[in-house]
């Protein structure tokens, strides 16, 4: 068997309304045989799925590339949907069937091909200052069988289509967050069924969301805009060729809708006695439901582009698990999870009475609701009944983070089946799974990934529940690498890394959130701007995406010479203001910053970052830009060591986030890196092994370990069960990453009530080292997206057995090792087609016999060779499956 299968355009299945003037398309190979990989391929293109009249060919193209092959022969256009199938052939010249086919569709691409006016309800109708979310309409007949037919839409503010009376697609929060002054995203939906024969109606709320609602603290609001409009094109194909434009123009009806307040923080209200009788009836009296002819507004198009990331989607429904009473009287849901999207219910009321949910992630220490950490975010969901029959509602513009649910107004009897969690969250395939032999290890991990769920909704968010629900830049640099085991990231930070560069400033400094709305107050901070170089270089080494750098490189040089040009030395960076070591423990009483010193952090990063860029301009061939950033790399190396090393070769920063750092950074000769090794195994034996380490040195701590020849302690770090652990907040009864170690202290009190998320991802950067370490599972940076795959388990006292699977865009990549009774040891391992390995056997040292599914390795098929030193073996592979033991 030699087949294709998995193919995908720009990461995605069979995307529809892309603008990438050159797709990539990306197929994985399946075998049953070992060690195969593809020496030709070929692609072709038509306009439908029977391949009968073929537009493009490639011809037999001799490469080993299956993933990421840009089409740049060939020209796109805008609303066409091209079909595509590819063959290839393996390195023995048998060649493959075609695939099956599978499709893109390209959205409008041009912000001059929109036809349509932006289109507001009159501010007579509602004010600026109003609540209430508007509504508008509009009514058409259709003059003949259609043949096809796309809405291509987008907002100032969120907005949800209805088409006769039936939801538009199935994507949520659109048009999504982004830099709206530079970019705003716009959605394609295919409509052909909802259209009906006579007359149709095309509807749309509009709600606040990031554009006009609160956003941080302080009460901001309106800080893109302060009306709310909508912009749409429907574009019907009739059977006869002839092409119509329904568009938004001062021919629409604006209305008040039921949803009376609709802010993301604080939740929505709804009153469904002000429902109308939906947008599908031809008939219905617009006159006698107060609607008022819109209002054209001028607002520009030049920032209007198709969507790059998945939209954000329903992903899972969540029953809650108990309803208790709590000690202080209040009926009290608990979900079982701390989750985010909101609470679908059924009611049955009398008419005017109002029901409210108010959203929780924990309970005080006494059992009671508590909402003091969610500072002046209210998460409240109002409902008020039409009274007549039993009623479901759900919101359309807000979110809630939560666990616990106060229900108020509800029926003295409700059941628990009246309520369901929606998890919502941006709709990345998932890709990464991790097991082992410890329990609260698997729970971690449960927690790492929900941390990721509850964040990544359209943009890495720090917390999803309080006032703030931003995307801080330290904290998605510090998770990305674990992201990308979890589930495939790249468009998602394609997006939101266009915004980064959109935000920099003239200088190239990089706001502590993106998009950027802390104003002047927003600064440029070590370790968060870096985001702007270690984001993209991380999802070109993730996924082989040459492109990302392509696209960045301009952003990662401004945020280097922003940095150089700090100070009166270039070489440091010792001036401004930075977040250090957050939240670091070793802190001074009363401070969020780590001891560590901060001006240390930021010329480590300093380092860091220009050697990224120096890599980069490798990748790129900038010859000359790569040679001038390694000088200035040497420089920066040269100034550290003077400024923070002493002549006897000790760091001059006693911290663990220090030696952590500098070790990961390879930023020491020998002498000082023995010496820094040293200390921070001292360090943690003087903690008992605890870390100390704050946002800064946590995700790079078990690394250093494991790397240096400490990996027994990085794994006693890893089982630690008091606090400070990432194990302590699991035996509280976490289900999702905490903000601070000690969000829940051992009584039942709280580190905080105004800073104390229980749903920050950050410290969960340690699920990294459990696929990287633990399972053992890496690609390679000379070879990046798993071309060329090392698995290197690293296995420690307090596991057992540990397994990871990774599905990267060659196949499923998976590792399981086994201790045995007897000192013995198994490793599992499945390479996809197309890809080598090299595989290092944990524990084989020269002499021991290892065998490959009980022969010897180094006669098995598919082993290219067995390397033998006093430290190890390390075994050559092509694809397929391997069972070694020894």
């Amino acid at each position: 068997m030699f087949e294709i299968s998995r193919l995908r355009c720009e990461y995605q299945q069979n995307p529809i309304g892309i603008g990438v003037a050159r797709p990539r398309l990306s197929w994985s190979l399946h075998s049953d045989e070992r060690a195969v990989s593809q020496s030709a391929y070929e692609i072709e293109l038509a306009l439908d799925d029977r391949f009968g009249a073929v537009i493009w060919q490639s011809g037999r193209v001799e490469s080993e590339q299956s993933t990421l092959v840009e089409l740049n022969a060939f020209a796109v256009e805008s609303c066409k949907r091209y079909y595509y199938r590819v063959r290839a052939w393996n390195q023995s010249g048998e060649q493959s069937a075609w695939s099956e086919p599978a499709y893109w569709e390209m959205g409008l691409l041009n912000p001059q091909e929109w036809a349509g006016e932006w289109i507001s309800a009159p501010l007579e109708l509602l004010p600026i200052d109003a609540e209430p979310s508007p509504m508008l309409r509009k009514t058409f007949a259709l003059t003949g069988p259609v043949k096809e037919a796309r809405l291509y839409a987008t907002s100032l503010g969120i907005y949800e289509l209805e088409l006769n009376g039936q939801r538009v697609g199935d994507s949520y929060f659109t048009p999504g967050w982004t830099s709206y002054n530079h970019t705003l995203q716009t959605q394609t939906f295919d409509v052909t069924e909802l259209l009906a024969p006579s007359g149709n109606a095309i509807g749309a709320y509009l709600g606040n969301g990031w554009y006009k609602g609160n956003l941080a603290w302080g009460d901001q609001r309106c800080l893109y805009g302060d009306r709310l409009a909508l912009l749409l094109q429907m574009r019907i194909v009739y059977e006869d060729g002839r092409v119509e434009l329904i568009v938004t123009d001062d021919g629409w009806k604006a209305a008040i809708s039921p949803i009376q307040l609709s802010e993301i923080y604080h939740g929505e209200t709804y009153d469904a006695r002000l429902e109308r009788q939906g947008w599908s009836t031809a008939a219905y009296d617009e006159s006698a439901g107060g609607w008022q002819p819109v209002e054209v507004l001028p607002h520009g198009k030049q920032m209007l582009t198709p969507q790059v990331n998945e939209p954000v989607r329903k992903q899972e429904r969540l029953k809650p698990i108990a309803l208790f009473m709590t000690p202080k009287g209040e009926r009290v849901l608990d979900f079982g999870q701390n989750m985010v999207g909101w609470v679908q219910f059924a009611v049955q009321g009398e008419e005017g009475t109002e029901v409210t949910l108010l959203h929780a992630e924990v309970l005080d220490q006494e059992g009671n609701f508590y909402t003091e950490n969610l500072r002046a975010a209210k998460q409240t969901i109002k409902y008020v009944p039409k009274g007549t029959e039993r009623e479901t509602f759900e919101p359309r513009f807000t979110f809630q983070g939560f666990r616990y649910v106060q229900i108020i107004g509800f029926p003295e009897k409700v059941e628990l089946d009246d309520f369901t969690g929606v998890v919502l969250h941006s709709d990345m395939e998932e890709t990464g799974t991790f097991q082992c032999s410890e329990p609260l290890v698997g729970q971690l991990q449960h927690n790492i990934k929900w941390g990721l769920k509850g964040n990544f909704l359209d943009v890495p968010t720090d917390c999803p529940q309080r006032d703030e629900r931003l995307g801080w830049t330290g904290d998605a640099q510090m998770f990305i690498q674990t992201a990308s085991y979890l589930s495939n990231v790249a468009p998602f930070f394609t997006k939101w890394l266009r915004d980064v560069e959109a935000d920099q400033s003239e200088d190239g400094g990089v706001p502590f959130v993106v998009p950027h709305v802390l104003g002047e107050n927003d600064k440029s901070s070590a370790a968060w701007g870096d985001a702007a170089v270690i984001c993209p270089w991380t999802i070109y080494v993730c996924y082989g995406d040459k492109r990302i750098l392509e696209e960045q490189y301009d952003s990662m040089k401004a945020w280097v010479s922003y940095i150089r040009r700090q100070g009166d030395n270039e070489f440091l960076w010792n001036t401004g203001f930075h977040f250090g070591d957050w939240l670091g423990l070793d802190a001074k009483s009363g401070d969020y910053v780590g001891a560590t010193d901060r001006d240390f952090i930021a010329t480590a990063f300093y380092a860091y970052s220009v050697s990224l860029v120096q890599k980069t301009a490798v990748v790129l061939n900038e010859t000359e830009d790569a040679a001038a950033y390694q000088v200035l790399y040497d420089q920066i190396i040269s100034a550290l060591r003077e400024e923070f090393v002493t002549a006897s070769g000790r760091l001059a920063v006693p911290t663990q986030t220090a030696q952590v750092l500098a070790l990961m950074f390879g930023l020491l000769d020998e002498a000082a890196e023995k010496r820094a090794i040293a200390k921070l195994a001292e360090l943690l034996e003087q903690s008992k092994y605890h870390l100390t380490t704050g946002f800064v040195g946590t995700p790079y701590l078990n690394h250093v370990l494991s790397a240096f020849g400490q990996n027994e302690a990085a794994y006693k770090l890893l089982l630690q069960q008091t606090y400070p652990s990432w194990l302590y907040p699991v035996t509280k009864g976490a289900t999702t990453i905490w903000e601070h170690w000690d969000g829940i202290k051992e009584d039942g009190s709280f580190w905080s009530s105004d800073m104390n998320s229980f749903n920050h991802y950050a410290y969960g950067a340690i699920g990294d080292w459990m696929y990287r370490t633990v399972a053992g599972i890496q690609t390679v940076e000379s070879a990046p997206g798993y071309k060329e795959i090392l698995i290197a388990p690293q296995p420690g006292e307090g596991l057992a057995w540990a397994e990871g699977s990774l599905q990267t865009l060659y196949g499923k990549v998976s590792s399981k090792w086994v201790k045995s009774e007897d000192g013995g040891f198994t490793l599992d391992v499945a390479i996809p087609a197309n890809t080598t390995a090299q595989i290092r056997l944990p524990g084989a040292i020269a002499g021991t016999k290892v065998t490959e599914s009980g022969s010897a390795a180094h006669k098995a098929l598919g082993v290219t060779a067995v390397t033998e030193t006093t430290e190890g073996v390390t075994i050559d592979v092509g694809s397929g499956f391997y069972k070694f033991a020894w």
